[in-house]
């Protein structure tokens, strides 16, 4: 089992490595990670770094995407905000991927009561619009990055939640299911051990458009004033910024508005492509044309 598995997943890598979008968008994510995580380095002037007399220059040699209203330089600031997005978003949809994981699994395994209790539940969460949601946990917690990072979470849990107990429902049933159970094996080693990893190809796939999603309604919470707070850097609070100022000084909100849609874009690219070669009717076929060459 575990060698088929093995196997199953550099199957996966050969076909994502031969499409093309896909190593695009990889590539610019790892590109956005990296100034994520170096941005401080990357970065020539300090975020709140403030350049007297350059309030709203456009974008020259010393200040590539131009100044803010402030004197402060665009580029540092849409660098290091990266940092802020990811780290918002990977949070978030960490939190998301654990608590709904586990819901669905145990909906979906056990099925009877204890499926109608929590998917009742998180029917009662999905009904909410994603942003009114996280707008009204921000409300009861306050504003602020950590408390965005949890309602965020809060939000998309439910639709972890649904697709683990989809993927559940269609692996609880299969033979070597049964055969644990006939063999003495507990429930905990049968959801873990065979359950989990044999219903993990959607939810990698959620997760990954799920990040998309998680980044963009954190520059929505960032841009009303209810995410990061100034002067700490943020692409939605660049965008709100950047508003007033848009005959002005375009710059102060184009250059954040394409930081987000190339990251968005990037995630949801790479969560198609994924979802291509997780998908079996998809796989085969995939499979087929890079056999056929």
């Amino acid at each position: 089992m575990g060698e088929k598995h093995r196997s199953r997943w550099v199957e996966t890598l050969v076909l994502l490595v031969r499409n093309p979008m896909a190593v695009a968008s990889s590539l610019v994510l790892l590109v956005l990670v990296i100034v994520g995580v170096f941005g401080d380095v990357l970065a020539p002037y300090g975020y709140n770094e403030q350049f007297v007399g350059d309030q709203l220059e456009s974008p020259s040699g010393s200040h590539w995407f131009g100044t803010d209203d402030f004197g402060r330089d665009v580029f540092s600031r849409v660098l290091l905000g990266a940092e802020v997005s990811l780290r918002v978003g990977a949070v978030a949809v960490g939190i998301s991927l654990v608590a709904g994981v586990l819901i669905g699994l145990l909906a979906g395994y056990y099925g009877r009561w204890i499926d109608d209790a929590l998917m009742r539940f998180m029917d009662m969460l999905f009904a909410f619009p994603a942003l009114l949601m996280a707008i009204a946990v921000l409300a009861i917690l306050g504003r602020g990055e950590t408390n965005a990072m949890v309602a965020i979470g809060i939000v998309y849990t439910p639709i972890f939640a649904r697709v683990t107990r989809a993927s559940v429902l269609t692996v609880r049933e299969e033979v070597f299911i049964r055969a644990s159970r006939a063999s003495g094996a507990g429930d905990f080693r049968i959801i873990f051990r065979h359950v989990l990893p044999n219903a993990a190809p959607p939810i990698i796939v959620q997760t990954t458009i799920s990040l998309a999603f998680a980044i963009l309604s954190e520059a929505a919470l960032s841009f009303i004033g209810l995410g990061t707070q100034p002067p700490d850097p943020s692409w939605g609070r660049m965008l709100s910024e950047g508003r007033g100022f848009i005959e002005q000084a375009w710059w102060m909100a184009l250059f954040p508005g394409l930081a987000i849609f190339v990251t968005v874009l990037a995630f949801n690219v790479l969560g198609d492509a994924l979802r291509d070669v997780l998908d079996p009717r998809q796989r085969s076929a995939l499979s087929g044309k890079g056999a056929a060459r």
